[in-house]
């Protein structure tokens, strides 16, 4: 449904971002592009901007140039395919066609999709795919964010159908069935790109390294002495870089979702990034963010932001039907913190305003 917060990652309490704010891509990627560094001979690290963020990758020992060459060129690949904003891709071939025709699409993409629509499924529509004109209605993030007209939401509402998606897995074909229906991959795509990255990683045989895709973190391996990676909890409530608690992590991915980090106002009033399908306005909540903690990046990718749609207590409950070994972190604007799980985890909670419920 929308994009990630920021998680912060604490490396040897060396913090990195959480979820990039919006910039001029432009400006950002020549900045950003093709900075490699060997900071050792046994530490490669490179940001390029790609998947419309910041995407940092930080390997050791057994990394190389040429294994970063790999990753960010996958990741290039991945961002043609699915991309909802660029001038091509096979996201926007699909729904160039809707209501038309089916159109063939590389593994990955279709892969992505049938991972959505499942997701779809098992959250009742809290999670949807289709949600693409809504999110590019209100176009927050961008220059041309703006309150929509009730009209407006109504007409984009009536296009997000995650159920009239039709999915040929042996033609690895894509069909919308209405026209103007539009599928946004934002919700989910970095988190398979993540684990895409783990996966060249692990053929390449690296041991240990620290991904970040604009917030999306995954904790690769654990550090040379054997211990784990410490990743810093944000405080939604305040400026990124303060964080409510800090987990000992090792081979997992950590992603947030949040009301605070992709937002304009007007007239006095902010309105946030995370949409309700069904009104066409930002989710009105009491949670301030949601962050879920599990192996697998696209599927915190996806639960963090069904969580955050779904509440504590229904999201509690989804977790454990669906997913028991995942773990989620639950922040509310009173300053209250959820979590389920943690117990297997090491946590030192260290912002004493906030109050760890039992």
């Amino acid at each position: 449904m929308n994009k990630k917060i920021g998680i912060l990652l604490l490396v040897v309490m060396l913090t990195l971002s959480g979820c990039q704010a919006q910039a001029n891509k432009d400006q950002t990627k020549n900045q950003t592009q093709n900075q490699t560094q060997n900071i050792s001979n046994e530490t490669y690290q490179r940001s390029e901007f790609v998947l419309g963020t910041i995407v940092s990758v930080k390997i050791f020992e057994d990394g190389s140039e040429a294994v970063l060459d790999e990753i960010f060129s996958r990741l290039e690949e991945i961002e043609l395919r699915m991309s909802f904003n660029a001038a091509e891709s096979e996201v926007k071939d699909v729904n160039a066609a809707a209501g038309k025709n089916p159109i063939k699409v590389s593994e990955d993409t279709f892969d992505v999709i049938s991972a959505s629509i499942e997701f779809a499924e098992i959250s009742d529509g809290r999670f949807d795919p289709t949600i693409g004109p809504l999110v590019q209605l209100w176009g927050i993030g961008s220059e041309n964010a703006k309150i929509p007209t009730d009209q407006e939401r109504d007409i984009a509402t009536q296009l997000i159908d995650w159920k009239q998606v039709d999915l040929d897995k042996y033609d690895k074909s894509i069909y919308l069935k209405n026209p103007d229906m539009e599928l946004d991959l934002g919700a989910i795509a970095k988190g398979y790109a993540s684990d895409e990255v783990v996966r060249i990683l692990k053929e390449n045989n690296v041991d240990r390294g620290i991904i970040n895709l604009g917030g999306n973190v995954y904790a690769y391996g654990e550090k040379i002495d054997g211990s784990p990676w410490r990743i810093g909890i944000q405080n939604p409530l305040s400026d990124r870089g303060e964080y409510i608690g800090i987990v000992d992590l090792k081979n997992k991915s950590v992603v947030t979702s949040g009301i605070y980090e992709r937002y304009f106002e007007e007239d006095g009033v902010r309105y946030h990034h995370l949409l309700d399908t069904s009104t066409g306005f930002p989710i009105k909540t009491d949670l301030a963010s949601v962050t879920i903690i599990t192996e697998s990046s696209i599927r915190a990718d996806a639960l963090s932001t069904i969580l955050f749609v779904a509440g504590v207590e229904d999201g509690i409950t989804l977790l454990e039907q669906h997913f028991p070994e995942t773990e989620a972190i639950f922040v509310t604007l009173d300053k209250h913190v959820y979590s389920t799980g943690l117990e297997d985890l090491e946590v030192e909670w260290t912002d004493d305003s906030f109050e760890v419920m039992p």
